[in-house]
């Protein structure tokens, strides 16, 4: 988070959204996974942006599943995992 010139907070989001096989996604999560076990900061690239994170020895996290059926668009399942803390 940054503080603009008002003095106002301002929240930046960065989302990487794109297909991957099963294997990717494995990989990706397992990279996370690894940066996060190392208790150190680390940088992760989204998209064409490198974001620096600091997390602490604890954070929150939060994983939620959602089923949905539609006639128009058929059956769709989301997995969202989410994590957050203070930067050290």
């Amino acid at each position: 988070m940054s503080i603009g010139a008002l003095g106002a907070k301002r929240m930046a989001k960065d989302i990487n959204e794109n297909e991957l096989s099963l294997d990717e996604a494995a990989d990706r999560l397992e990279a996370l996974a690894a940066e996060l076990r190392d208790e150190d900061d680390f940088d992760i690239d989204i998209e064409n942006r490198t974001v620096h994170l600091s997390p602490p020895s604890t954070i929150a996290m939060e994983i939620g599943v959602r089923e949905t059926s539609s006639l128009l668009r058929g059956d769709r399942e989301t997995v969202t995992i989410k994590m957050d803390w203070s930067p050290e």
